[in-house]
């Protein structure tokens, strides 16, 4: 008994060191890259931002770089650190964030098509997978007007982050910030290699790996292997499903697995999509815990675009999943398109390749012309 009792202490001991040194690792590769954003200097600043100029060209270079490295959590933290570093505006990031949250639903539309074979679990298995995107898309199609032409949520976010002084460190627009925490190792390296995109690179590289160990080690934790008790306690109530969305995915920090592994249950029609709806809502409030973190003591504009992410999928949710007639719309159609692809599977590729690459390429080469 006192053996089993030190082996659960030792096993919590390493959890949470594992945890730390990912969070540090985190939290030092952005800090890296806000700085070396910072250095590389205005003429690189520029090019970004004839690029970003376009609303509808930024929502696409969010969309495409989420959809390829899968991970809304470390775009929108990118983001964050190129918007604290002054390389982006404010208002040139929202449609990015926007772009973002329809790419990371990626994951969970490919998991679904492994299900091929059969017939009816193909159906269900679309109708899930696709939900999310719709949910996304539909958010976007009501707010990106909203911003485009009112500047609604960077106005909001912005109102926010100056009333309640989310920023702990006041700065200049465009002025870069640090904790002070990473400026010995920052400093010798920045110092120590002469070309900033190698900068990028190892920044990036820590950026993308500390967040899948972290959510490696806390999917393990959390879920575990009790699918069926999983199921039973977690989806009997529209706020269980909605709470346990939102925890998972902002412990685990990825909404792409968080969404990805309630694929098998749809698929298999052991929970229905008016239950699994709220699940996945809930993931995507819970994936905007990173970008919160990445802009901590940051800029007021990165606090910002930070609270941009949060708010976006907050509005969503409030139209969706509580507006009477609204909130069955993305259960509608992701039902009758799970109907129309079990009929003609070669619509579910056709809509993965169109969507997340062929279009947001097409309209990025088209803008550099």
């Amino acid at each position: 008994m006192e053996g089993n009792t030190k082996q659960k202490q030792l096993s919590v001991l390493q959890f949470i060191l594992s945890i730390s040194i990912a969070l540090f690792a985190f939290l030092w590769s952005l800090d890296l890259m806000t700085s070396t954003f910072h250095v590389i200097g205005n003429e690189t600043v520029i090019k970004i931002l004839s690029i970003t100029s376009n609303p509808f060209i930024s929502l696409f270079i969010g969309l495409f770089i989420t959809a390829v490295i899968q991970s809304s959590s470390t775009s929108t933290s990118l983001i964050v650190a190129v918007v604290a570093s002054g390389g982006m505006t404010l208002e040139n990031a929202v449609p990015m964030i926007m772009g973002a949250n329809i790419g990371t639903t990626l994951t969970s539309t490919i998991v679904s098509l492994s299900y091929i074979t059969n017939n009816k679990e193909f159906k269900n298995a679309i109708a899930t997978g696709v939900m999310h995107d719709f949910f996304n898309i539909m958010t976007v199609m009501i707010l990106f007007p909203l911003e485009y032409y009112y500047h609604l949520l960077s106005k909001l976010s912005t109102s926010i982050a100056s009333v309640f002084n989310l920023s702990t460190i006041p700065t200049k627009t465009g002025q870069v910030t640090s904790s002070g925490l990473f400026d010995f190792i920052n400093s010798f390296l920045i110092d120590a290699i002469d070309y900033e995109i190698i900068l990028v690179l190892i920044a990036g590289a820590s950026l993308f790996a500390s967040i899948k160990i972290i959510s490696k080690i806390i999917s393990k934790r959390m879920i575990g292997t009790s699918e069926e008790r999983f199921q039973e306690v977690f989806f009997k109530h529209k706020l269980n499903s909605f709470g346990l969305g939102a925890m998972l995915t902002a412990g685990i920090q990825s909404s792409s697995i968080t969404t990805s592994i309630i694929v098998p249950l749809g698929a298999t029609g052991k929970i229905h999509l008016s239950k699994i709806f709220p699940y996945i809502v809930g993931a995507n409030i819970g994936t905007t815990i990173t970008a919160l973190i990445a802009a901590f003591n940051k800029s007021e504009a990165a606090v910002s675009i930070a609270l941009v992410h949060f708010l976006f999928n907050l509005i969503g949710t409030l139209i969706f999943l509580f507006i009477p007639y609204l909130k069955q719309l993305p259960i509608q159609y992701a039902r009758k398109f799970g109907l129309m692809t079990m009929q003609y599977k070669v619509v579910g590729f056709f809509y993965i390749l169109f969507v997340f690459f062929i279009l947001p390429l097409a309209l990025i080469f088209l803008n550099r012309l």
